[in-house]
């Protein structure tokens, strides 16, 4: 029997509030010492400091971001490897799409058995590139319309 996909729960709307007052200091904190590689919280059930690097407060910035929005959250190391399923929830594509996307070699993978695998990292560089293509055309699209005077 397989083991269904594990998706993301959208926080409840008590949640999304607690993560948006949970921001404003966290916010506030990176805004005031943009130079500084650590960052000390009181933790006041504990009475006990905490020191985070950097990289973790504005990854966790950037999590009550997204939950403040009511949007859920996953966090996938790079290394990770993924079900095509879990890559084209990733993607929110379907998952032939997906597997047109491994097959045509625009995302690297490999193979266990029947199995196709795709490391997160091979699929947020897909991901970059194909945000990077996008822009262009958009861009693009933008000097045309200037061109022919519609905007």
């Amino acid at each position: 029997m397989r083991k269904p996909t594990a998706r993301p729960t959208p926080p409840s709307a008590v949640n999304a509030d607690f993560a948006a007052r949970a921001l404003r200091p966290v916010k506030r904190s990176l805004a005031h010492s943009p130079r500084a590689d650590r960052f000390r919280f009181r933790i006041e059930d504990g009475n006990a400091d905490l020191e985070l690097p950097r990289e973790a407060v504005e990854l966790l910035a950037t999590v009550l971001s997204h939950m403040a929005a009511g949007r859920a959250v996953s966090i996938v190391p790079e290394h990770a490897e993924l079900t095509t399923q879990q890559a084209a929830d990733m993607l929110n594509v379907s998952r032939p799409f997906l597997i047109g996307l491994l097959e045509a070699g625009e995302i690297d993978y490999r193979k266990v058995g029947t199995h196709r695998r795709i490391k997160a990292q091979s699929l947020l560089e897909y991901q970059r590139q194909d945000d990077q293509k996008r822009r262009a055309a958009a861009d693009e699209l933008a000097v045309l319309n200037q061109e022919m005077g519609l905007i």
